[in-house]
């Protein structure tokens, strides 16, 4: 059974940081590109950021204009795990989180389409 479980979401100011944590479960998470996506209040699911996969540990990673030089994704194969390291946040950046993993990561950027998805969790920043 495939497990996408997201954590480290939580309140804080603004100027603060969090880091999101998606532990995967019940597929080759090496094999797959994982990325991170964001829904805020009465708006649509936008892309946040995504990283490949590889077989020799050079990953690329894209990032969505308004989170560019604050947020930086990664991930460790051995835990099943993909991190997002967030700064600098702002009232703006408030939104549910989803992880999501796809064998492709053009599409995890530019469809929002992906073959697993996780259940979210909340961040807040309050200003």
């Amino acid at each position: 059974q495939v497990q996408l479980v997201e954590s480290g979401g939580g309140l804080v100011q603004a100027g603060g940081s969090l880091r999101l944590s998606c532990a995967a479960s019940g597929f080759s998470f090496s094999s797959y590109a994982m990325g991170w996506f964001r829904q805020a209040p009465g708006k649509e699911r936008e892309f946040v950021s995504a990283i490949s996969w590889s077989a020799i540990n050079i990953y690329l990673t894209n990032y969505a204009d308004s989170v560019k030089g604050r947020f930086t994704i990664s991930r460790d194969n051995a835990k099943n795990t993909v991190y997002l390291q967030m700064n600098g946040l702002k009232p703006e950046d408030t939104a549910v989180y989803f992880c999501a993993a796809d064998r492709n990561k053009e599409r995890l950027t530019t469809t929002q389409a992906a073959d697993y998805w996780g259940q979210g969790t909340q961040v807040t920043v309050s200003s």
